[in-house]
């Protein structure tokens, strides 16, 4: 057996489309009308389609769990979040946070409350505290993570 893809129940295909492509720069590289998989291997189905598929009525499917997110990481954060902010209908699950470990994360809902979460890129974290003059061992102690991490980052 292996793991296919995530599906994402969504309102409106065509704008959901339009989403993932302009926001996080996702391309359709196959489309059924009813379901469309992206690349990164995200699949959007319709609302319509999966009720029939899981025998449910419109008022048993549910949007804005907040429990579960799509990950993704950026090689270059900063501009990610310059292009971010000029999107006028990005709803924010928080703004640009820095985790203990110090990666930066955005995170937001889609156009049917999906949680999106964009990280910095971890080999990025890794370069910028080396750069900012921690040695290897006090990035692995900040980050949290074995020192042969760190290492294999710097190359």
């Amino acid at each position: 057996m292996k793991f296919q893809s995530p599906v994402l129940v969504v309102n409106d295909m065509e704008e959901s489309k339009k989403f993932y492509k302009d926001v996080l720069g996702l391309r359709v590289i196959l489309d059924f009308g009813v379901n469309v998989t992206l690349t990164g291997g995200v699949a959007l189905q319709t609302k319509e389609s999966w009720k029939e598929f899981i025998h449910k009525e419109d008022n048993e499917i549910n949007f804005s769990g907040n429990d579960a997110e799509l990950c993704f990481e950026e090689d270059d954060f900063d501009s990610f979040i310059e292009k971010l902010n000029d999107v006028k209908f990005i709803d924010y699950v928080h703004p640009v946070v820095e985790h203990s470990w110090g990666q930066r994360v955005v995170r937001f809902y889609d156009l049917d409350k999906h949680i999106i979460e964009v990280g910095e890129n971890m080999k990025t974290v890794c370069k910028r505290f080396l750069l900012n003059g921690l040695t290897v061992e006090e990035t692995a102690k900040k980050m949290d993570v074995p020192i042969k991490y760190v290492q294999k980052c710097t190359k």
